[in-house]
């Protein structure tokens, strides 16, 4: 696929070297000579220095016969005004924009079928929302992700000393959990290393473990793990920034929510906007303003400031002073690789969760869902599966018929209402969603083509 990247920044870095290493005809177009040439330098791709919007820009970069556009410059104007030129002068099939400013995404008229024409919107502000609200909202788990509208969950937790399970071999899982209830552990990592999980495996204290089951299951299987933890109550957040006031929102009816925000302007501000929200103008590092709002008594803190070091400084001092659980976003790769297995518990990175949305797009079968795992290593896919026996790879065939990829395995299905956990003889059937692991993402090629329908399906 020939694909045209505008932003040489974080996000279309990230993207550029997701897409790269699938054998996609990349271009990236940034105004900074210095971020293309360090991408030209790691990566196989074409780079074009210029304005992202201007035509005879586009025109160098070769739009005339691109597939797609993704653009995640750092300016929502630059990004709507490309898609439209793009659209306009050289009819490009599939536009993709980051658009970030609330006052765009609250007037959905804006891009309809006969307005802007962006046919996938995304805001990485509201995905990182999400991503933390489900984190926040099943204590214990490292990630929480969806799949066929919610009816599917994969979640990752680390098993502790003390577990239900941990010492014990996986197929005792069904044995514990409720009746009629059901799920898969889709994959095991140990110090770092995937481990294919299989019956006799035993789960072991500190094990990355990533399960799979229906969405109203989720507590019961995760009791089973970690054993039962009590709801989170009391949360901070640093940072009174777009993710900041969007989480507290969504969060204040709920649970008892503090905000800290170093902008006095922008405290007042808030505090005008959050009725059920306490809102603190200070600095989130400051550890005399953490105990006076009883730090050892909160459950979460959040770190969401646009300031990387700021985050990680506040929330391993929050960690040091007492709270039970803290987060961090942090944008820059290098970071995320420093503070892990650090004190921080959860590090957020807005690429992962981006990209992740973007992928959907650029699969070659059809695929409803995917997220990036592991800083990118591995991927889990919902993918539907079409044709009949004949035409198809994995309609009509039992899971251990079908000739998946090593390190892929299939961990659920949807057919219609029902979520049916993966066994060896469950048989997919035409249109089902099929949830897929795979450990090294670089199998995602094979797994394409398992769910593509040949030529003899009409």
């Amino acid at each position: 696929m020939k694909i045209l990247i505008l932003g040489a920044g974080q996000v279309g870095s990230s993207v550029a070297e997701n897409l790269a290493s699938e054998s996609n005809d990349i271009t990236v177009i940034d105004q900074d000579g210095r971020l293309l040439q360090e991408m030209q330098d790691r990566l196989d791709i074409r780079t074009v220095l210029g304005h992202a919007a201007h035509p005879g820009v586009l025109l160098r970069a070769g739009a005339e016969d691109v597939d797609m556009v993704i653009a995640v410059t750092n300016s929502d104007e630059t990004n709507m005004v490309a898609c439209q030129v793009l659209h306009t002068l050289f009819r490009t099939p599939t536009r993709i924009a980051r658009v970030r400013a609330v006052e765009y995404l609250q007037e959905p008229a804006l891009f309809g079928a006969n307005a802007l024409p962006i046919d996938v919107l995304i805001s990485p502000e509201q995905l990182v929302t999400d991503y933390i609200l489900r984190v926040i909202q099943h204590p214990g788990a490292l990630q929480v992700l969806d799949f066929a509208d919610g009816k599917v969950r994969l979640v990752a937790l680390r098993a502790y000393h003390g577990g239900t399970l941990v010492g014990s071999e996986l197929r005792e899982l069904r044995s514990h959990m409720p009746p009629k209830a059901d799920a898969r552990v889709a994959a095991i990592y140990r110090k770092g290393k995937a481990i294919k999980p299989q019956g006799h495996t035993l789960i072991e204290a500190e094990d990355e473990v990533f399960f799979i089951a229906a969405s109203k299951n989720i507590r019961a299987v995760m009791a089973e793990l970690r054993g039962k933890e009590k709801p989170s109550r009391r949360i901070i957040i640093a940072g009174g920034g777009n993710i900041g006031v969007r989480l507290a929102r969504a969060l204040q009816k709920d649970y008892r929510v503090k905000i800290i925000e170093c902008n006095l302007d922008g405290a007042r501000r808030i505090s005008e906007e959050l009725s059920r929200t306490i809102v603190l103008h200070g600095d989130a590092a400051d550890g005399d303003l953490l105990l006076e709002e009883n730090i050892e008594g909160t459950d979460i803190f959040v770190a969401v400031t646009n300031d990387d070091e700021v985050n990680i400084l506040s929330a391993m001092l929050a960690k040091q002073l007492g709270a039970k659980k803290v987060m961090a976003l942090i944008n820059r790769q290098a970071y995320v690789d420093l503070v892990e297995s650090g004190p921080i518990d959860i590090a957020i990175s807005p690429q992962q969760a981006t990209i992740g949305t973007l992928l959907t797009y650029v699969r070659k079968a059809d695929v409803s869902a995917v997220h990036s795992l592991r800083k990118g290593a591995a991927e889990a896919i919902e993918a539907v599966a079409h044709g009949d026996r004949a035409s198809s790879k994995v309609v009509g065939r039992a899971i251990e018929d079908i000739d998946l990829p090593d390190g892929a395995s299939i961990a659920a299905v949807v057919r219609g209402e029902e979520v049916i956990i993966a066994h060896h003889d469950t048989v997919i059937e035409e249109e089902d969603h099929v949830i897929l692991f795979l450990v090294d993402k670089r199998k995602v090629t094979e797994v394409e083509r398992l769910f593509q329908v040949g030529i003899t399906f009409l």
